[in-house]
């Protein structure tokens, strides 16, 4: 599916729907208020669209639907002297927007119809040999029509159709990406948070090199000496799923014996926060969290939450799929896990699913037809897929919240929570069938196209949530966007690798 084809899809969609503005406006100027708090986005007065290697951010307004209108513009980019604060972009090469954009969080609003699909589509066809690096905007400046023309080059090229493989442009973002990611990690090995401790790690494994091996080594050992069988730190069961899955798959790829002991610590430390009986709830919750209090043995079982048992919101779907995919991983290693808990975690994602296989926040069901964010689904899908013991009914739930992922692509960058985290699973579960991976790609390569800075980094666009938003506007981005474009390397336990191999 090209950026026209994709053009054209939502175009039909729109006839059935009323148009509504873009990303959740709140009354206090969210999302476009917040700002990064340092790094190189911290000179910009918002959180704003990033437009490509073009140098420009741009907020999407209700009352110019089918305008771009430029926030920022930074120093030494191709926009710079050319474009204006203030300015209205309104069409390129002579061609006005006209699709009013439709862009922001549930089923009738995801996706990027409008001025930024458009701007994408022609972005990307100006880096091809034909398109010779140049970008025709038609602007409105103080009202008035005004035109810019914009070197962007041609180094890049466009996507291959297969992309991210066999694909010169996917393998040169790939390669810059990583360098990157050595060049940012920390001294004592560790990257930023848990998300982009998961991501950046994995996609250096994946390359093979010697260097980026060595800088997946530094990040295993981090985690190494930041977990134990015991520990009572907050919110801390996201730090050790990503610890397991990282030990896990530095294992795999290299054997070293010393990562036995310390997944054995990760799955002791699971065992202990992983919710399985009433006695371990918090009386404090029934209090503070009433709606989320489990009204039977059952339910909430098998999962996990932020901490160590229940407490607040209880076990959610999100960290329960990481936490059987944990257990998946580590059996592949040679360690010993217990069956039954892997069983309750499935059965709590079991639960969570509707019939169509999109998984919703806990272990309870949106409705059989609805959809949303596919971070759950995409860490329930690889979880099963990877499973130890699968039987037809475990494989057949996999294909199904990989095929849910494939039919609806378009809530990929923006999704509940942490929406880089969200996009790094859903990737993995839609790979378990390439016809769901193509899909996810090709609705989703306008996100890939607008979110390269100039500096060959990649940006956090706006979205409904923005954890991991700040300080970290472009790490964590990039780390997923190399993770994702090194899948069909299959050099990972959960991209393809052979098990044992």
């Amino acid at each position: 599916m090209t950026l026209k084809s994709l053009q054209r899809v939502l175009m039909f969609a729109a006839a059935a729907t009323p148009l509504s503005a873009q990303v959740h406006y709140y009354g206090d100027g969210r999302p476009w208020s917040e700002r990064a708090s340092e790094g190189p986005d911290a000179e910009v007065p918002g959180w704003f669209y990033n437009l490509g290697r073009t140098g420009l951010r741009v907020e999407l307004v209700a009352d110019a639907p089918t305008h771009l209108v430029v926030r920022h513009v930074f120093k030494d980019s191709p926009a710079h002297g050319r474009v204006e604060v203030g300015d209205h972009i309104v069409g390129v090469h002579g061609k006005r927007f006209e699709t009013p954009h439709r862009n922001g969080y549930g089923m009738e609003v995801f996706g990027p119809q409008g001025p930024l699909l458009d701007f994408a589509e022609a972005l990307e066809a100006c880096q091809s040999k034909s398109g010779e690096g140049r970008l025709e905007l038609m602007l409105e400046r103080n009202g008035k029509p005004h035109k810019a023309s914009l070197t962007v080059g041609t180094n890049y090229g466009e996507f291959a159709p297969s992309y991210p493989a066999e694909c010169k442009k996917s393998e040169r973002i790939l390669a810059e990406l990583l360098e990157q990611l050595v060049a940012a990690q920390r001294d004592d090995g560790s990257f930023w948070d848990p998300v982009t401790d998961t991501f950046a790690p994995l996609a250096l494994l994946a390359s093979g090199k010697r260097e980026h091996l060595a800088a997946a080594e530094r990040n295993a050992r981090y985690h190494a000496r930041t977990t134990k069988a015991v520990d009572e730190d907050s919110l801390i069961n996201w730090r050790y799923m990503t610890a397991g899955i990282v030990l896990s798959e530095f294992h795999a790829a290299t054997g070293e014996e010393w990562v036995v002991k310390e997944l054995e610590e990760v799955r002791d430390f699971l065992m202990s926060s992983q919710y399985m009986s009433l006695d371990q709830v918090n009386p404090q919750s029934k209090v503070s969290h009433p709606d989320s209090y489990p009204k039977n043995a059952l339910q909430q079982r098998g999962g996990w939450g932020h901490i160590q048992g229940f407490e607040g919101y209880g076990p959610i779907a999100m960290l329960t799929g990481q936490g059987a995919l944990t257990l998946a991983l580590m059996h592949h290693c040679g360690v010993k896990i217990d069956r039954e808990r892997l069983d309750a975690a499935t059965a709590f994602l079991e639960r969570g699913a509707g019939s169509n296989g999109y998984v919703w926040y806990a272990d309870d069901v949106a409705g059989d037809k609805d959809w949303a964010d596919m971070g759950r689904t995409g860490a329930a899908g690889i979880a099963l897929h990877l499973h130890p013991w699968p039987d037809t009914a475990i494989k057949s739930r996999a294909r199904k919240h990989s095929l849910v992922i494939g039919e609806h692509p378009l809530s990929f960058p923006d999704t509940h929570g942490s929406p880089i985290m969200g996009m790094g699973y859903a990737a993995l579960a839609a790979n378990i069938d390439p016809a769901n991976f193509r899909s996810l790609m090709d609705a989703n390569r306008w996100w890939f196209t607008l979110s390269q800075c100039t500096d060959g980094s990649f940006y956090y666009q706006p979205n409904r949530d923005n954890a991991g938003y700040g300080a970290d506007s472009r790490l964590s981005a990039s780390a997923v966007t190399a993770f994702i474009f090194s899948i069909p390397k299959r050099n990972l336990l959960v991209t393809g690798r052979k098990r044992g191999g």
